[in-house]
């Protein structure tokens, strides 16, 4: 090959390297057109609208975020009596949300008194409401021992606030779970502007804010009184920027409102209890271990600390307390 050809062939390449990195710089940004069809998205002049600035979801109050992965779940230790009553299996457990500390008495005190405003049980229609939700305070007596005490102090003493309330059934822990929801999302709109600020206080009976109604027919929230979401500023906003008259509240795409609260089944439970944070391989936990330090005993062996607790006994507060609670499988 003479001189000329070996040139042109070196050009050759040049410009078809040069085309074809120009070519790959050219692709398509879909940042703010759709994937899918090519058309615009969030255009001023109307269409598919979505809240691109979404990150990640907020954190609720009083919740810790626990990362999902597959551990055994089940018996631990030997089982010498061979119950068979557990046996190990594995689970996959996704990633989710738990509160830091059992429900506390505090906790649900606040949901009996909200309940006994906003549903008077001296009112006939509503007599049954503010009943239902009262725990059962005699689960404290016992034929062989003295818990008067605890049966008349326990739930409303200032004293017993921070430790876990007893006696709620599952229904009632559902209950609780769903005005949760609604309590911490009222909240959040009032923040973002979606509802004038307040209002909540100033709500009449049987008309309190319900998430699902919200999302499913807006105008039907608070009762009907759309004015409390109307002239919200956030609202006014979007009216004056959106033709869409149905695009002026806040929906599931905006990444605003919270998913429901819920009773944790009984993997998530006991993976968030047993916390295998350290023996982590990729996305599989292995080993097994009965406490969530590494280690059968509750007691440490090293010479410094030796017979101190290792646990984080508080109490009554937290998943080591000794108190019996639901799941949302009903184990």
């Amino acid at each position: 090959m003479n001189f000329k050809n070996k040139l042109a062939l070196k050009l050759f390449i040049l410009l078809f390297t040069t085309t074809l990195l120009v070519s790959c710089n050219k692709s398509r940004n879909y940042k703010d057109s759709s994937r899918a069809t090519g058309w615009k998205m969030n255009a001023k002049e109307g269409g598919f609208q979505y809240n691109a600035e979404a990150k990640e979801q907020e954190t609720g109050p009083g919740l810790v975020f626990i990362e999902g992965g597959t551990f055994t779940m089940g018996r631990v230790q030997d089982d010498p009596m061979h119950d068979w009553n557990n046996t190990p299996n594995q689970q996959h457990v996704t990633s989710f949300y738990m509160d830091e500390t059992e429900v506390t008495n505090l906790m649900y005190s606040e949901y009996l008194d909200w309940l006994k405003k906003m549903f008077p049980p001296t009112e006939k229609n509503y007599r049954n409401i503010y009943n239902g939700a009262v725990p059962d305070t005699l689960v404290w007596r016992n034929r062989l021992g003295y818990n008067e005490v605890m049966t008349n102090n326990y739930l409303r003493h200032p004293a017993f606030a921070d430790y876990p309330v007893v006696g709620v059934s599952w229904i009632q822990a559902v209950e609780f779970s769903n005005w949760r929801t609604d309590r911490v999302n009222e909240l959040i709109l009032e923040e973002e502007g979606f509802i004038v600020r307040d209002a909540k206080y100033d709500v009449e009976a049987g008309e309190s804010f319900s998430t699902q109604t919200y999302l499913n027919s807006p105008t039907s929230t608070y009762g009907g009184n759309d004015s409390i979401t109307r002239q919200a500023r956030s609202t006014q906003a979007r009216i004056k920027r959106n033709r869409d008259s149905t695009d002026i509240y806040v929906q599931r795409k905006d990444g605003i409102l919270l998913p429901g609260y819920r009773l944790p089944t009984e993997a998530e439970w006991e993976y968030a209890a047993v916390g295998l944070v350290g023996l982590r391989n990729y996305n599989v936990y292995r080993g097994r271990k009965k406490y969530p330090w590494e280690g059968q005993y509750t007691r440490s062996g090293s010479r410094k600390s030796k017979g101190d607790q290792l646990a984080n006994f508080k109490q009554g507060d937290g998943d080591y307390g000794g108190i019996a609670g639901w799941s949302d499988d009903g184990a």
